[in-house]
């Protein structure tokens, strides 16, 4: 009943502000769709059909559950619905796995669960968000089911077998899942070499983890293959040790950053605005490991939340889209927080002396450290019952147990109602942005698809910078400038961290024919496109935005003219040809001649559209790299032919000198300022073959567009 309640709350709130209308809340729900749709249509890990295997679509195994739904005739809007199926369906088996953690302690208890896992606004948002959250959460319930079976050596090695299996799933889901795996194959393990011995732990550790390690191999040796990178492209294109330009302190320092970020964004923010009282879930979430019965379940939805919450920190988008990459973390907090109010509502006789201590100094640690702040009267009841929980706590074995259970039992509620008084208008704010949001997907997002649809003379590939939505509604092949759709096997997510100007160096090797005929982008994410390579047809502005990446999209018509105006060089006198080529920010160029910019904290890109030296009516772009003073770069490239030379194009900005290193030989050449687009010459005499150049800048920076050998 809490499960669909929930739903309701906050699938009445996308109804109510769209009309009637079925959308999600984030555009990203909108990629798992474009997947799915591709696989129900015979074109399986597609973004967009045709433009080959896409590694972007982190979550494996949730565009396949959404594409059986697509298949059945639930299509356009009415996967929307659907999604809401799935994610009900997987949140009662994470519910009904959590409760298996509840075993030990009386029934009823098992009831806080829902509540506690509902009572969180932020929690709810992304369960019902259309993302793969409560669908991870699901396979989790049941991985925690089969790793339980084995810990209390029930067949342990057939438990292992399935918990291998679902690990796999969990792990295809999430790639984070792996930490989840991790601790639910020790904590089997460990129960196993408890009752049985340690050959038993080691066959469960293997037959847990081997599914998941193998599939994730698979996954990795197939991104190898097709498109050339062994990272998924989701991982390259958000996470920070994928930067080329971030030093190792400041990757460390972004980590840092976002771990700390997470803590305080649930304390001060989702767990409510009130201080100290968003405190309550992580001070709750640890009562349980006190207590005999709950230690060992706690243990294991503690360190699966910390765990997972040190690995998404490796994210910078955590701190995006509601920190929806947090909320599995969440969950398992939520639930341990639920343990530990059914340890306080049922405790045990006050016990040895050593396990009194241990919960009068747990229940003193919640009520002064939350007292201290505020003199009001429920804190001063609140001293009054820690008080009377003191005196239980250190009494003797036989007196007062009643008087234990009601101090515990008073401390919980007392706790409950702090919490529940900041995070009540929470929860009312969360359902309507959940409405919110979803409206502006479908005032922008989808209604630009649409409007694609309806264009005349029809589209034939559109290029979006977030692929979701857009490509959703107007069914047509798309182009990812991102980089998560992908296209082919160019490294388009990698070029997205080096830049624009890299992926349009891409974009140069895309045949015309293929090349984006129409543009739907945020002009404040993409400025120089508008200008330099297309003519506006549509703008669509999103009144009252929350989630939108900018207040307009506009629409245009592309005009890659420009695209392959420096392919060759301008300085080519008589007889003279190129023989290798080396096009600085193209990265499939540079990665085929050995290319190295100085890293980090220099190779950034840039481009230009300047005069063509050879008319000067016509324009030329090119994309280069910025190289610092005194740091290099360094390429190889292939030398043959009659009085061969090397050509560097670049703009001089401002005086100064290069030391061009070929084949050890160094030559010293002065730069004078001037206008427009340079070439360089160097000679190349007595070298043949593969040859190693390096580039120094000296007396300022250098910036390098593109390199050619040239000969008779």
């Amino acid at each position: 009943m809490a499960t669909l309640a929930s739903a309701r709350l906050f699938y009445g709130s996308v109804l109510a502000q769209t009309g009637g209308e079925w959308a999600l809340p984030l555009d990203d729900v909108y990629i798992h769709f474009d997947y799915a749709r591709a696989a129900a249509r015979g074109h399986p890990f597609e973004w967009s059909e045709g433009n080959g295997y896409s590694s972007g679509n982190t979550s494996v195994t949730y565009p396949f559950v959404l594409a059986l739904g697509y298949w059945m005739g639930a299509r356009g809007e009415l996967l929307v619905p659907f999604a809401g199926v799935v994610a009900a369906v997987s949140v009662l088996a994470f519910l009904w796995g959590a409760a298996r953690a509840f075993g030990r302690l009386p029934r009823a208890t098992s009831l806080l669960l829902p509540v506690t896992v509902f009572s969180t606004g932020a929690l709810a948002w992304s369960l019902w968000s259309g993302m793969e959250v409560a669908w991870f959460l699901g396979i989790w319930g049941l991985a925690y089911v089969a790793a339980d079976d084995a810990a209390r050596a029930r067949a342990p090695e057939r438990a292992a077998t399935w918990l291998g299996a679902l690990g796999a799933l969990m792990c295809l889901t999430r790639p984070e899942g792996a930490t989840s795996l991790l601790v639910l194959g020790v904590y089997a393990a460990l129960s196993v070499n408890r009752a049985v011995g340690v050959g038993a732990a080691i066959s469960v550790l293997w037959r847990a983890g081997t599914p998941a390690a193998l599939a994730l191999l698979a996954q990795s040796f197939a991104n190898r293959a097709l498109t050339g990178e062994w990272s998924a492209n989701g991982a390259i294109v958000k996470l920070a040790l994928e930067n080329p330009y971030m030093t190792p302190a400041e990757k460390l320092a972004d980590w840092q950053f976002n771990l700390r970020y997470c803590f305080d964004r649930l304390a001060w923010h989702h767990f409510g605005e009130q201080r100290p009282w968003g405190m309550v879930p992580y001070l709750l979430a640890i009562v349980p490991l006190v207590d005999r019965r709950t230690r060992a379940p706690a243990a294991v939805l503690c360190s699966s939340a910390v765990l997972w919450a040190l690995v998404v920190a490796l994210n910078g988008q955590v701190r995006w889209q509601n920190e929806r990459y947090l909320m599995p973390a969440v969950a398992w907090l939520l639930a341990s927080a639920a343990l530990g109010l059914g340890v306080l509502f049922a405790p045990r006789g006050p016990g040895s002396l050593g396990a009194r201590a241990a919960r009068f100094v747990v229940i003193a640690q919640l009520g002064f450290y939350l007292c201290d702040h505020e003199k009001t009267w429920p804190d001063e009841l609140a001293r009054v019952t820690l008080l009377m929980a003191a005196l239980v706590a250190t009494a003797p074995r036989r007196t007062y147990t009643a008087a234990w259970g009601i101090a515990s039992a008073a401390t919980a509620l007392w706790l409950c109602g702090r919490y529940w008084q900041g995070e009540r208008a929470q929860v009312r704010d969360q359902i309507w942005f959940f409405g919110r949001a979803s409206r502006n997907i479908r005032d922008q997002h989808l209604k630009v698809g649409h409007l694609l649809r309806e264009l005349d003379p029809p589209v034939r590939r559109v290029l979006v910078g977030d692929a979701g939505a857009i490509l959703y509604a107007a069914d047509v092949p798309g182009f990812d400038l991102i980089g998560l759709g992908g296209y082919r096997d160019l490294p388009l997510a990698r070029a997205g961290v080096h830049g624009l100007p890299a992926t349009l160096e891409l974009l140069e090797r895309v045949p015309p024919r293929d090349r984006p005929d129409t543009m739907a982008i945020f002009p404040t994410w993409w400025p120089a496109l508008p200008g330099w390579f297309g003519q506006t047809v549509a703008s669509v502005p999103v009144p009252g935005n929350v989630i939108s990446g900018g207040a307009e999209k506009l629409v245009l018509r592309a005009d890659w003219h420009l695209l392959d105006t420096g392919a060759s060089p301008v300085g080519l006198v008589d007889q003279e040809r190129v023989v290798d080529e080396v096009d600085v920010c193209d990265l499939v160029s540079e990665r085929a001649h050995g290319y190295r910019f100085p890293q980090p904290q220099g190779g950034f890109t840039e481009m230009r559209v300047l005069p063509d030296p050879r008319d000067a009516d016509a324009d030329l772009w090119d994309a280069g790299r910025r190289i610092p003073n005194g740091r290099e770069e360094r390429f190889v490239v292939g030398v043959k032919g009659a009085q061969p030379r090397l050509a560097l194009r670049t703009v001089l900005d401002r005086d100064g000198a290069l030391d061009v290193s070929v084949g050890g030989a160094l030559h010293r050449i002065v730069l004078s300022r001037r206008d427009g687009w340079v070439e360089l010459s160097v000679p190349l005499d007595g070298a043949a073959g593969a040859t190693a150049i390096t580039i120094v800048p000296r007396a300022g920076e250098w910036v390098s567009y593109h390199a050619w050998v040239i000969s008779r």
